[in-house]
């Protein structure tokens, strides 16, 4: 009775605080264990220090790649019923038109008759892409038009920091080059979003005081390409010269020492030798250009936090941290011979479309041809460099595989809540270890705002939210949900997989089921399917029934694993959908 009386009291106290400001920070392709507070060496201070003040989930869960988890995180919805099951491609059935379903409403769109206006600085990437026309021919669904009122970023998915592709203010295209409204000395991706998220609190304060607001900050670090400035990369000069096991070691200690894992679980095999690594230099610069793209995601977050301090809206503003998929191991501009850099520039200008909308451009825009190949050294503005499988599966530590698959590693991301109006009654640091999941993000808007999610909007009949609100949980970390455990779900590129409670159903794509003990083994080391057949069947039933009420369709086609590439095609299932 103890844990649930504190629960009610607790919640009795967030409840009388004034409905608070959301603020939900996303990065992107980061593994569980690269935060200070989560066992990473990465100098995280302030992302550490709202965890310090806050509560950590050590058991929260992404969907396994960036426009799934998107879709996920706007909409409450498993990302077949918000219409993106892959990624932005049109795949031919409702759960796979690769854009915001109509049969969904935005987190933007249910705060607004609550009273809330929405910002979003960063990635949106939940509308198709490149190129320019067919980006534009799907504007119904950009920002603006799913209930933001300011909008800064990237409508795709990825590209250059120092001149990213796709860029938009509100619903118009600029480049960093011509926009008369933003001109720092250097331009860097990362601050710009961090300034614009900074800029819109204070511009809110301004100019609609009184009123609360959702402010969604999605960075694109640290996915590729590796880029960041030289003074920030030499901080970690030689961090990373032990290579992948010493770090993993020293992660896995730190973790158990935080108690964000659990000792019983062991460590998972490395996945690559360092003493075989052809270039060593070429693979720690790629490392510690990661590290620098991660410490300026955090400074970033501390120039918000400060300015939220500066406007008196800290104390009652929910602060989310999150991340879209775990490590990325996709080799993109690892492979083939690489290019030694030209003496000068030498290009002629490409059309200006050309270098504003392409992923990876073949030249920067003041002439330097673009470099790709093992060896290149990732960080500068002519290079397209990842950082490889290796140093993914350090920041993946302690668990098993990588974004796109739905094992521990691809899934499992830090979530950090800070809110001290709302958790008065939440020692500062303490964790929470209830499995928790994307869907009930928008839950938790919805209860924290007294909004009500619409049954019909804009002539569609609205899907049923998914997930649960996580208030009982910020008020109460230690007090886990009455009743039977429930269960949760994904699909992507035919990777599947269920968790209910300690168990856990999860296959690779064309591979059998394997089973597991999430609980003693969250490693994913013991596959007791072979012991276990009943418990195999019935939840691959229940995961055959979910399946079929979101859209999941047959995977038909292999990808090239590292490859990060989508396919073109996708098989209909035998309904003609």
């Amino acid at each position: 009775m103890i844990p649930f009386l504190a629960a009610l009291l607790a919640l009795t106290a967030a409840a009388a605080a004034p409905r608070p400001n959301i603020v939900l920070i996303m990065s992107d392709d980061m593994g569980y264990s690269d935060l200070g507070c989560y066992g990473g060496e990465i100098p995280t201070p302030n992302l550490d220090s709202l965890a310090a003040g806050g509560v950590r989930f050590t058991q929260f869960y992404n969907g396994a790649r960036c426009c799934p988890t998107r879709a996920s995180l706007l909409t409450g919805l498993y990302a077949q019923q918000a219409g993106i099951g892959h990624m932005v491609e049109d795949l031919g059935t409702p759960a796979y038109r690769g854009e915001l379903s109509r049969r969904a409403v935005t987190i933007a769109e249910a705060l607004k008759p609550a009273g809330y206006r929405s910002y979003l600085a960063g990635k949106w990437h939940v509308t198709p892409g490149r190129p320019v026309e067919r980006m534009k021919a799907h504007d119904q669904n950009w920002p603006l038009k799913r209930g933001f009122d300011r909008f800064y970023g990237t409508i795709h998915g990825s590209g250059s920091f120092w001149d990213p592709s796709a860029l938009m203010r509100d619903d118009r295209f600029i480049s960093p080059a011509n926009d008369p409204e933003y001109q720092p000395k250097e331009y860097y991706y990362t601050d710009a979003i961090s300034d614009h998220a900074v800029r819109y609190v204070r511009e809110h304060a301004r100019d609609h005081p009184g009123k609360p607001f959702f402010l969604y900050v999605a960075h694109t670090a640290a996915h590729w390409p590796m880029h960041a400035r030289e003074s920030d990369i030499a901080r970690h000069k030689g961090r990373y010269d032990a290579g992948y096991d010493a770090l993993r070691v020293s992660r896995w200690e730190k973790q158990k020492r935080l108690g964000v894992v659990q000792p019983e679980w062991g460590i998972s095999p490395t996945a690559e030798d360092f003493s075989k690594v052809k270039d060593r230099a070429f693979e720690t610069r790629c490392m510690e250009v990661y590290a620098a793209m991660v410490e300026v995601m955090d400074e970033g977050i501390g120039r918000l936090v400060a300015e939220l301090k500066a406007q008196g809206q800290l104390e009652n503003t929910l602060i989310l941290y999150l991340q879209d998929n775990g490590g990325c191991a996709e080799t993109n501009g690892r492979t083939g011979v690489g290019q030694p850099r030209a003496a000068a520039p030498s290009l002629p200008p490409l059309p200006k479309e050309t270098i504003q909308f392409a992923n990876r451009p073949p030249q920067t825009r003041d002439g330097w041809p673009m470099r790709v190949g093992y060896g290149v050294m990732p960080g500068a503005a002519d290079t397209y460099i990842a950082y490889g499988k290796g140093w993914a599966n350090v920041s993946n530590t302690p668990f098993r595989e990588y974004k796109h698959w739905v094992h521990e590693g691809g899934i499992s991301t830090p979530l950090i809540a800070h809110w001290p109006a709302g958790m008065k009654s939440v020692k500062g640091g303490a964790l929470c270890h209830e499995p928790s999941h994307l869907i009930d993000l928008m839950a938790t808007a919805v209860d924290l705002a007294g909004a009500r999610l619409p049954t019909e909007y804009n002539g569609e009949r609205i899907t049923p939210l998914e997930g649960r609100s996580l208030r009982p949980l910020l008020a109460a970390p230690s007090a886990p949900p009455a009743g039977a455990p429930r269960p949760l779900f994904w699909e992507h590129e035919g990777n599947k997989a269920m968790r209910e409670g300690r168990w856990k159903l999860v296959s690779k794509h064309r591979g059998s089921w394997e089973l597991y003990d999430i609980a003693a083994d969250r490693t994913e080391s013991r596959d007791l399917a072979a012991k276990e057949p009943a418990r195999v069947r019935a939840m691959a039933a229940a995961w055959d029934v979910w399946a079929a009420r979101v859209g999941v369709e047959p995977w038909t086609h292999d990808i090239p694993e590292g490859s990060g590439s989508s396919p073109t095609g996708k098989k209909k299932s035998a309904k003609g959908e």
